[in-house]
């Protein structure tokens, strides 16, 4: 798997920690308390949510409505990422996607 293969460097948006925290807090998804360490434990890599991506995220073509999903668009973009996601509607901007 991807994920799992150390040859591999996984960059993970703020903007998924914060839909994550979300999630936990209204019952719909189960994830560690401290989601950070996991990911720092796992040499996982954070990317910070800067103005350019800001910038870029709130100028998207609406294909996608969810604001925290078009963050994950516009880092994806910038920072000239590979974004893994089963969110067939990002196949619409134009990014190097992997389909889950």
């Amino acid at each position: 798997m991807l994920i799992s293969d150390s040859n591999n460097f996984i960059f993970v948006s703020v903007a998924t920690g914060w839909e994550i925290a979300i999630k936990k807090s209204i019952g719909k998804l189960i994830a560690p308390d401290d989601f950070s360490k996991a990911l720092q434990v796992n040499g996982f890599q954070p990317v910070s949510i800067t103005l350019e991506h800001a910038e870029l995220a709130g100028s998207l073509p609406h294909h996608h409505d969810d604001p925290l999903d078009r963050m994950i668009i516009a880092q994806t973009k910038i920072e000239n990422l590979t974004l893994l996601s089963n969110d067939k509607q990002f196949k619409l901007y134009n990014i190097d996607l992997l389909l889950n």
